[in-house]
């Protein structure tokens, strides 16, 4: 699906990669409706806009509120008309440690956001993306929804349920008017560790210094050309496109790549 002049949601819209998405849509001529939980962040990405914001709507919502999400088409197509596409970016990560150092109130806060607030998403969106021409979904799932990340076991769980979902979807809508991708970003520089609450002093750093991340500017093109092209899967990254190789051929040899590689990072 073209973009140009067509109206995209995009979850997460306050910052990282969806700032971008934001930005990268609005430059291929499309409206867009961005969606983020924090009112600072998403006049932040009005501003940046500049001459471009004409074509901005902002919502301020949390994803994990089921009523929330059901209010929001409805807000989008008084701003804008109609919806044509729905780009799931929104997500958070989990402290930094192992699954049995999690309080369940960070598991269930993890699934809320990264696996319900999308398929609430999904489903508030998908009756007027059918109505449409044409439409697209595009769910966000990560490396780490292929390939295991010690220190983000439960974030990864949320992710792999986003894939396997997101895949179902297309599958059911095999026929339709309704494009639908799974994206898979490798590391990206953003400041999802801050937003999502779990920074830990030093640890972020160390990572940045550690591993090469991809700009969220340039993911968020990926993002945008996988939807033109109607990508199935779109893989972001090198460290993405290499593990989900390595992992295909030999998955607890990669496996095993990856923890030697986080293994320093993890709390004792």
């Amino acid at each position: 699906m073209q973009v140009k002049n067509k109206v995209i949601v995009v979850t997460g819209g306050g910052n990282g990669i969806g700032r971008e998405l934001v930005f990268a849509l609005l430059k291929k001529g499309a409206r867009v409706a961005a969606v983020d939980i924090s009112a600072v962040n998403l006049a932040q990405t009005a501003e940046l806009a500049g001459e471009l914001r004409a074509g901005l709507s902002t919502h301020v919502a949390d994803i994990a509120d089921l009523k929330a999400v059901e209010a929001l088409p409805a807000a989008v197509i008084a701003a804008h008309g109609a919806v044509d596409g729905l780009i799931n970016n929104a997500g958070i990560i989990q402290r930094f440690v192992r699954f049995k150092d999690l309080k369940q109130e960070e598991i269930k806060r993890v699934m809320d956001v990264n696996f319900y607030g999308m398929l609430y998403m999904t489903g508030a969106f998908l009756p007027h993306l059918l109505e449409r021409p044409e439409a697209h979904i595009a769910n966000v799932s990560s490396m780490g929804g292929f390939l295991p990340v010690p220190g983000q076991t439960i974030y990864g769980a949320s992710k792999a349920a986003v894939k396997l979902y997101t895949e179902g979807l297309h599958s059911e809508l095999r026929g339709t008017n309704v494009g639908v991708s799974v994206i898979f970003p490798g590391a990206t520089a953003t400041n999802i560790a801050a937003n999502s609450g779990v920074m830990v002093e030093g640890q972020q750093e160390n990572a940045d210094m550690k591993y090469k991340t991809t700009p969220a500017d340039v993911a968020a093109n990926k993002i945008v050309e996988g939807i033109q092209a109607n990508k199935y899967r779109v893989l972001i990254g090198s460290d993405s496109k290499t593990m989900d190789f390595l992992y295909r051929l030999m998955p607890e040899r990669a496996a095993g790549i990856i923890y030697n590689q986080m293994k320093d990072l993890l709390p004792k």
